[in-house]
């Protein structure tokens, strides 16, 4: 057997590339915010500068100025960390544009820019779905299906967004699903915590993303990698994932969330208005579009978001359509492209989008005059609330009080200790530029609403000090705020959807996709396939199917595929190499159980192994549910340990079943 060559990890630049790559990872699981200090006088001249160019308004400064220091906190997250770390090895010279390139446009039948393409304009379509209001009115059938009893409901609930989630993939279901859950265990009186509604779904949800390749992006690389037909994919992975999701119900159910406080056996829903459902329906997906929105009118609207569901039934028909249309395509496509030859899927998928997104511009421009209506009036009933609150809460605010702090600034009784952040600096600019301005976008068709706002749109009285900021001049922050507003207005289907994109996901993949082609060149992926190699060899078939599906789930979801992909690839060609064939039910055990580990480790130990998760944890902050990262992991180790176990041991006997222990040849 050859022997690996140490020569060129031990170069400095190689083993540089390496720690990069390791610490690149840890931070992508575990982000932080880095501190920078900038002294307060570079601080105002920037500002002011900025305020010279109209990029802000004019900055406020007190007559007592806070010495020190402007804290500045820069993220260090899943997208940036990948990209400096890219950024770091060009710069030592440890790579360069062969790496750029292959990581970028493709190499070694995986090319990301492709993959994104298809992945982005597949999701406009399913998010687009979702929008129509479609998911949220079919979850409001299976409620009303299941009723008051609690078990059967959970089981109805648990067995739609695995359907739906085999189709429309994770991301439209984690998007609906996790509002329509969180409004429905809020208006239930005896579910005390809705952790059992909401860690379900997230599980169920990334566990049906593996049955179709178009479901995840991560399906999407490991099928390029391995030239896997879409369609052979799912025959080979919807067997485990289907025995996964049957065992995992009565664990969930009778083990892990084995309370009545969390799935009681009779839900006491409380029951909607005979007023409230005669009502028409309203798009949320319209700015302020129900107005007022806390205390006991909340509870009432948070009923009504799921006991009388907006549908857009022309825009859920000709989505499902399109999606359907494009899925069959692709398949189609797919399937014989042995025989006429590859082609990139976006080709089928960016056309669709487009016909999807024109569909949803055409829509919302017919409507536009019900849907700003509808807008002026939320965003009228809102600022009235916003002033009664201000006459009400806050009186030592109104002119003639006296504040708490007596002489002390605003700025002092925020930062006593004399620093305080840009970002709490850039939060009032914003909302001085969003809530103390008029509109001022000056464009064809504008609603009339717009012109007709309130001076005083947070609700301020009109003598108090900062009510007197109306005359702001315009700027580009002013601007662009203005103009998302009137999109949202108009096009309020098509500005949610493009909103909700999960666009962060290109550069992170770019990025990786990169650092994974550094550590190829530089001599590290050959010598992980050997590491992996002698693992096989020791444990046979069923080590490799156990040892990939713990390594699969061991990081983020897609730098993990694109890595062990890699590995995989040079596994083979190390066999090549030497003579020594894999068989083929060891080969496609390796891979099918990375597909599993894959989609099933977004829900794992931290949130940030996959973007559904970072996703998740926002959605349930904006209904007020804090899922802390230990209550993460807490309760979806017992999940993952369960649902790999069982997808694994159903994968083994699946390849004794179907695959020989022939030779495997390369496609």
């Amino acid at each position: 057997m050859a022997q690996v060559s140490t020569d060129q990890i031990k170069e400095w630049r190689s083993i540089i590339t390496l720690v990069v790559f390791v610490i690149a990872n840890i931070i992508v699981l575990f982000p932080f915010h880095v501190p920078i200090y900038i002294p307060r006088r570079l601080s105002n001249a920037i500002l002011d500068t900025l305020s010279a160019w109209r990029v802000i308004s004019s900055p406020r400064r007190e007559d007592h100025t806070v010495r020190g220091f402007v804290r500045f906190n820069f993220p260090l997250n899943f997208v940036t960390a990948p990209l400096i770390a890219d950024l770091f090895l060009l710069a030592i010279s440890a790579i360069g544009r062969k790496e750029v390139h292959d990581g970028t446009v493709g190499a070694d039948n995986i090319s990301p820019i492709d993959i994104m393409a298809f992945f982005l304009t597949l999701a406009y379509i399913a998010i687009s779905i979702d929008a129509s209001g479609l998911v949220r009115f079919l979850a409001f059938k299976v409620l009303q299906k299941g009723g008051k009893e609690g078990h059967r409901l959970f089981f109805y609930l648990y067995a739609f967004f695995f359907g739906l989630g085999s189709f429309m993939g994770n991301d439209p279901i984690i998007l609906s699903g996790t509002a329509f859950l969180a409004y429905m265990t809020r208006v239930s009186s005896n579910i005390l915590h809705p952790r059992a509604w909401i860690f379900t779904q997230f599980a169920v949800a990334n566990i049906a993303s593996a049955i179709l390749v178009s479901s995840n992006p991560t399906n999407l690389v490991l099928a390029g990698a391995f030239k896997i037909k879409f369609l052979e994919y799912t025959a080979n992975m919807i067997v485990p994932v289907a025995v996964t999701a049957i065992v995992l119900f009565p664990f969930l159910l009778y083990i892990i969330f084995a309370d009545e406080s969390l799935v009681p056996v009779a839900i006491e829903m409380h029951e909607l208005p005979e007023e409230a459902k005669a009502r028409k329906p309203v798009n949320p997906n319209i700015p302020n579009a129900r107005g007022r929105a806390d205390g006991e009118e909340g509870k009432l609207l948070s009923l009504e978001e799921i006991m009388n569901p907006f549908l857009d039934k022309g825009g859920a028909i000709f989505g499902t359509a399109i999606m359907a249309a494009t899925l069959i395509t692709i398949l189609a496509i797919n399937a014989a492209s042995q025989e006429r030859g590859e082609h990139p899927v976006f080709w089928v998928t960016l056309p669709a989008a487009v016909v999807m997104f024109c569909w949803d511009l055409a829509f919302g421009w017919k409507n536009r005059h019900e849907t700003r209506e509808i807008a002026r009036k939320g965003r009228q009933e809102l600022e009235q609330s916003r002033a009664d609150w201000w006459m009400t809460s806050r009186p030592d605010l109104l002119p003639g009080s006296t504040s708490p702090g007596g002489d002390q600034s605003r700025e002092e009784q925020l930062s006593p200790s004399g620093v305080r952040t840009l970002d709490e600096e850039r939060q009032d600019l914003t909302q001085l530029g969003r809530e103390n301005s008029r509109p001022r976008v000056s464009m064809a068709n504008r609603p009339v609403a717009d012109t007709q706002d309130s001076a005083l749109p947070t609700g301020l009285p009109s003598n108090h000090p900062e009510a007197q900021h109306q005359t702001e001049r315009t700027t580009i922050v002013s601007w662009s705020i203005d103009t998302y507003r009137w999109l949202q207005e108009t096009f309020p289907t098509a500005t949610a959807v493009v909103s909700h994109m999960p666009f962060a996901v290109v550069p992170f993949a770019l990025s990786m996709f990169v650092l994974v082609q550094a550590l190829a060149t530089k001599g590290w992926i050959e010598v992980f396939a050997r590491g992996w190699d002698h693992w096989v060899k020791r444990t046979g078939t069923v080590g490799s199917i156990g040892g990939m599906g713990f390594l699969s789930f061991a990081g983020t979801n897609i730098g993990t595929t694109i890595l062990l992909s890699r590995v995989i690839q040079q596994w083979q060609i190390i066999h090549e190499a030497d003579g020594i064939p894999i068989s083929n039910r060891t080969f496609w055990a390796t891979v099918y159980s990375m597909a599993l580990g894959v989609n099933y480790g977004a829900f794992s130990a931290v949130f940030s192994t996959s973007l559904a998760g970072l996703l998740w944890r926002d959605i349930l902050a904006r209904k007020h549910i804090r899922v802390d990262s230990r209550d993460f992991a807490r309760v979806n180790l017992p999940i993952i340990a369960v649902s790999m176990a069982v997808g694994c041991a159903v994968l083994v006997g699946e390849v004794y079943i179907t695959r020989e222990e022939t030779p495997y040849r390369k496609l």
